[in-house]
């Protein structure tokens, strides 16, 4: 079976989300046959460095006041501990992400992708860490045991490197209509959108494990994502071009 995840490491839901995803396969008697792919999505490509304003400050505007967002940041940090994760909210460093996706890419031709996906995770929702800074960023790389200054060569590269597999990715979530993170494909036939519980990742495991042929499109079997930019109980979504 081969899983593909689509996820930021901006979006709090896709850590949630694998997270149960994680609980759900520990579960599976075959959990050692299933590959696991992640897909680069970049809910703000936009975004710019972290520049000091904190998590709570970005999302006042999109929540129409601050005492709104701090109420969602709660709510958020209940749902992370709810599935074992320790949220540091109020410390948050809001970032881009496009250069951490980059190091993602190189990490694969190292074997190290799913580690170092974690960690970055981990930095960036846990340690508040600056997951936009070369240092940091080939610091944490080190830490999962790659090269640092292979590391650093990468995010330094004049030519932006593997900047084209993130682009890649972000083509073939368009041309399957993904407009929200986390998404998850199962063998090229199911989808799960968005952080959903253990039990409908095991349920929808157990359905594609049965499968013996495939389907050439897939079905989505959950899909509570917003569209509107914000993220919501179960995941997050880019908003829709203007035209």
């Amino acid at each position: 079976m081969k899983i593909e995840i689509w996820s930021d490491i901006a979006c709090p839901f896709c850590y949630i989300g694998k997270q149960n995803l994680e609980r759900a396969l520990d579960g599976l008697p075959h959990k050692d046959e299933i590959i696991i792919e992640y897909k680069s999505f970049e809910l703000d490509p936009g975004a710019s460095s972290y520049d000091g304003t904190s998590f709570v400050e970005k999302l006042t505007p999109k929540f129409g006041g601050r005492e709104q967002a701090k109420e969602f940041l709660s709510h958020l940090t209940q749902q992370a501990k709810n599935v074992g994760l320790s949220f540091q909210l109020d410390s948050l460093k809001p970032t881009n992400t496009l250069d951490a996706h980059r190091l993602l890419k190189w990490a694969k031709t190292n074997g190290k992708e799913t580690t170092l996906n974690e960690k970055l995770l981990i930095a960036h929702f846990t340690e508040s860490r600056d997951v936009g800074d070369y240092d940091t960023l080939a610091d944490i790389a080190e830490a999962v045991g790659l090269n640092r200054k292979e590391a650093l060569g990468v995010l330094k590269n004049k030519d932006l490197l593997y900047k084209d597999q993130v682009r890649k990715d972000q083509d073939e979530a368009r041309r399957v209509g993904i407009s929200g993170v986390p998404f998850f494909i199962f063998n090229q036939k199911y989808a799960v959108s968005g952080a959903q519980p253990t039990e409908s990742f095991s349920q929808v495991l157990e359905k594609v494990w049965e499968e013996e042929h495939p389907a050439a499109k897939f079905e989505i079997l959950s899909d509570e994502t917003s569209s509107e930019g914000l993220c919501t109980d179960e995941g997050c979504a880019i908003p829709p071009k203007k035209s």
